[in-house]
């Protein structure tokens, strides 16, 4: 699954390639959002840890990943 995180006050964006499914990352965020001191913690594919905190949570955009495409597109 993959996740972008925009970020208050950041130009660019944190993009998190995970194992969680959509649900397990939307409670994430509704957690992180839930109080002033929350956390937006999430674990990518690698076991690495991402925080952001909650109140600089811009927004959060789940899809899933984009496979590589191979061939060439009639025009």
């Amino acid at each position: 699954m993959e996740v972008t995180i925009g970020v208050q006050n950041v130009a660019r964006e944190i993009t998190v390639e995970t194992d969680a499914d959509s649900d397990e990352v939307a409670k994430a965020v509704d957690t992180a959002l839930a109080s002033p001191e929350g956390v937006l913690r999430l674990t990518d594919s690698k076991g690495r840890t991402i925080l952001v905190p909650g109140r600089a949570v811009g927004w959060v955009q789940v899809g899933e990943s984009e496979k590589g495409r191979v061939g060439f597109h009639s025009l």
